[in-house]
């Protein structure tokens, strides 16, 4: 070991110390996204060039550790969901639930709620806000009631509902994937928490502000005549759509009978609605749906990913990941609940105060690095799934904690309603205070009663 070390570091530029070197690359990388005074994928290539370029890693294995899988499932559903976003369908749903419970301030606040959480678990919850957020200024302006409330309960209920399946989140679409889990594998573990604490959150809020929002019967009345079919602007995608989405969600929860990986799922759906979607096209119409399709994913986040695979398999490769598995192992004991309990509530406070993709993304070689001293994989879920809920309940912590906050803090601002920092934290801080230690209580019952 100690040979292979030294040859390692002969070819690390000055013959420096390759874990301080792969370090300060992390840490100077995590500054600047953390000042946003660049472009993340900038800074993430950036950062893996670096790497590179001091000779921590070589370009082959830079891109030995970027994980394809998770790239290729973030590509195929921003295709699938920016494509069906276009029938109207995510609307529709939105208009036709509050007109379910009459157009009613109060049972608006919770049907919103839901339906965002439920579009998270199944699309991603930067995307439902995009599509929830413009319907609910729409219905609270007819209403003449302030969307605060609503705006706050769907960060939350975003935040919460995308911790549920594997493509909720990207902290679970990492950790599915650095682990070959199932999309069941979530569903079954991490459901009933989430049903939990939607219950606690949607309780909460309605008793704090669903009792005190009143409008007058007139307003009302003027919700319900919106015409909820009008939002769904082409009947055909409507059809193509929601076929390829059942298919591709259907695909996830019997993946692991086939022993096919998620991402060949997504990219196959996606391929399949490119091609209904274009079906019919002359030449030149359909080269551009596909290029219009193609803008719809967000390559920033892609490249953003690609780079910090990179960055954090130079840290595995320099043995820094390893060495604090093994501190780590020390602090705790070698005992796994100890472990668990310490992992979901670091994962929680850091992702209150830096984006949570990072986090795991450095979490994960360095758990993986503690299976074997510590029991295995199968003794080690617990630690995962505490992981997985931490990073993704502590984007509630902070307006900057998850995107899905700061896209609808965005919105809002240029809505004439803007969300200050402070004032969001005064809700934010203690609903992830609540919803962690839901889920701690909830691993402890589970896993070690």
């Amino acid at each position: 070991m100690q040979i292979e070390d030294l040859t390692h570091a002969s070819k690390v530029i000055f013959g420096m110390d390759p874990m301080i070197l792969s370090s300060a690359i992390l840490i100077v990388s995590y500054i600047i996204l953390f000042t946003e005074k660049l472009n993340r994928a900038v800074v993430a290539l950036l950062g893996a060039a670096v790497m590179i370029f001091t000779g921590i890693l070589t370009q082959e294995t830079a891109i030995a550790g970027i994980d394809f899988n998770t790239l290729a499932l973030l590509i195929g559903m921003m295709t699938i969901v920016g494509i069906s976003e276009k029938s109207g369908m995510f609307q529709f749903v939105a208009v036709w639930a509050a007109k379910k419970v009459k157009a009613n301030p109060r049972g608006l606040l919770v049907v919103l709620s839901v339906v965002t959480a439920f579009f998270s678990a199944l699309l991603d919850n930067v995307t439902t806000v995009l599509l929830i957020v413009p319907v609910t200024f729409q219905i609270t302006r007819k209403l003449k009631i302030n969307a605060y409330p609503y705006l706050i309960a769907e960060i939350f209920a975003s935040n919460i509902g995308g911790t549920a399946t594997l493509i909720g989140d990207p902290p679970n679409i990492l950790i599915g994937s650095a682990l070959n889990l199932s999309f069941m594998d979530f569903v079954n573990e991490l459901t009933p928490v989430v049903a939990v604490t939607m219950l606690v959150l949607v309780v909460t809020f309605d008793l704090i502000w669903g009792r005190r929002i009143t409008t007058t019967e007139a307003n009302k009345k003027a919700v319900m005549k919106i015409n909820e079919i009008d939002s769904i602007t082409d009947w055909t995608l409507l059809k193509k759509s929601l076929f390829v989405l059942f298919a591709v969600i259907g695909g996830f929860m019997c993946a692991e009978h086939f022993h096919i990986a998620n991402g060949t799922i997504a990219m196959f759906g996606a391929s399949v609605l490119l091609l209904l979607y274009t079906a019919g096209a002359d030449h030149s119409e359909r080269d551009h749906k596909i290029e219009e399709a193609f803008g719809l994913v967000d390559w920033t986040t892609i490249f953003f990913f690609a780079g910090l695979f990179a960055i954090v398999f130079g840290l595995e490769e320099a043995g820094v990941l390893e060495l604090m598995g093994k501190k780590f192992i020390e602090y705790t004991d070698g005992s796994i609940e100890k472990a668990a309990m310490l992992v979901i509530w670091i994962s929680a406070f850091v992702s209150t105060a830096i984006d949570n993709i990072p986090f795991v993304a450095t979490m994960i070689p360095m758990i993986k690095s503690m299976e074997e001293s510590m029991g295995g994989r199968e003794a080690m879920m617990p630690v995962w799934w505490a992981l997985s809920l931490g990073a993704c309940f502590g984007g509630n912590g902070s307006l900057i904690a998850a995107s899905a906050n700061v896209i609808v803090a965005g919105m809002s601002s240029r809505e004439g309603h803007p969300i200050s920092f402070l004032r969001f934290l005064i809700w934010s801080l203690p609903t992830m205070l609540v919803s962690t230690g839901i889920a701690a209580i909830y691993l402890h019952i589970r896993h070690f009663m």
